[in-house]
């Protein structure tokens, strides 16, 4: 108890009390989570960093299907979208000045593992479309594509009058393929129509098995489709439809959800990306102008409702001295606010070395900070 009382920033110390549902072993379930055994202790830090930024539950508990994303998604801006993109559709309905964020506990691995699988006489479960013995790579690739790839979930909850807390809400992630590949390595494109169709009824279907938990009957849920890019893709997929079960309802009718990331310099030509990708080349330009041995750099803005809303970049460099380093970073960072819109950016500059300095520039005309690594 004296080191809980020292960590800076900790402010609460509640009790999970067992009115939070679980599922499983029935024995384990009466034992962990039964109102008159076992209680367990957890911090709620008090610091937040930002407005729709969720506090975490101390200890952190991993889901029990988390190792699974590495396996069933291929990209990695994937893997980071498929969760921080839920988290943005989960502030929608669970605002995060009263709910506490934990990774999903109830969804547990053979059922992820049995959910994103055929359906077969073997796995009734199975969300994916059935095939037979006799269907060659193109005709499945072609009929019967695996839709799903994997899923997420996440868990919200409140403090009650009793100073414990429960379970206020789930989110689901479901993220489905936007391409198929054979065993061969052959690639068939799979169509926005296709992958909403799809994973409408994933959804629902998946609303009505959170839904048949013992305990879960009448918590609200959200539900999110998440289209992923290619295995060669450098920007991360997005979420396209949202769902959401109020308690002890029916879902709701599904709603679009605008966001997407863009790779600048674009090779798209699309009018509304126009001006922001001139802005960008006019940058790249006037940094090539400057620093003949600067290489390349990329950025990638986060588009939501038509607007750009964020950009991230990465810069890497061939400089082998600390003070041409520091040279090109104070060089940079003032081209920012002069070709840049105002918007949050994130800057990566790099070498062969590793990390040389980031640079972070916020909305409202603030001084961008820097960091310049081993200095």
């Amino acid at each position: 108890m004296k080191k809980m009382l020292l960590l800076p920033g900790l402010v609460a110390m509640l009790m999970i009390a067992g009115c939070m549902p679980s599922i499983g072993n029935e024995d384990e379930e009466l034992t962990q989570y039964n109102e008159e055994s076992v209680e367990e202790t957890v911090i709620i830090p008090d610091i937040q960093l930002k407005e729709d930024y969720y506090r975490t539950l101390l200890p952190f508990k991993e889901s029990a299907s988390r190792g699974l994303i590495v396996e069933t998604i291929q990209s990695k801006y994937d893997i980071e979208e498929v969760e921080e993109g839920l988290l943005r559709l989960s502030t929608q309905q669970f605002d995060p000045k009263n709910h506490f964020f934990q990774e999903g506990q109830y969804i547990t691995e053979d059922m992820a593992l049995s959910w994103i699988q055929r359906k077969s006489d073997d796995n009734e479960e199975g969300l994916n479309p059935s095939i037979t013995e006799d269907m060659s790579e193109d005709e499945i690739a072609a009929k019967a594509p695996s839709y799903l790839s994997h899923i997420v979930e996440q868990n919200f909850l409140v403090m009650t009058d009793e100073k414990k807390v429960r379970l206020e809400g789930i989110s689901i992630g479901l993220a489905m393929n936007s391409v198929y590949y054979t065993r061969s390595g052959k690639e068939t494109v799979i169509s926005n129509a296709v992958l909403q169709e799809q994973g409408t009824l994933m959804g629902e279907e998946i609303i009505r098995r959170i839904r048949s938990i013992e305990g879960l009957q009448d918590i609200p849920v959200v539900v999110g489709l998440f289209k992923q890019e290619s295995r060669t893709a450098i920007v991360s997929g997005n979420y396209f439809a949202t769902i959401f079960a109020e308690k002890g309802k029916a879902p709701s009718g599904w709603k679009q959800v605008d966001e997407k990331y863009v790779l600048f310099p674009s090779s798209t030509n699309e009018d509304k990306y126009r001006d922001i990708d001139t802005a960008f080349r006019n940058f790249k330009q006037a940094l090539d102008d400057y620093f003949p041995s600067f290489v390349n750099v990329i950025g990638r803005g986060f588009y939501k409702d038509g607007v750009l809303t964020s950009l991230e970049m990465e810069v890497p460099i061939q400089f082998y001295g600390k003070s041409e380093t520091i040279g090109f970073v104070q060089y940079l960072t003032g081209l920012l606010p002069e070709y840049l819109p105002d918007v949050e950016i994130e800057v990566s500059v790099t070498s062969i070395n590793g990390p040389e300095a980031l640079i972070l520039q916020n909305v409202g005309g603030e001084e961008p900070t820097v960091h310049i690594y081993g200095y």
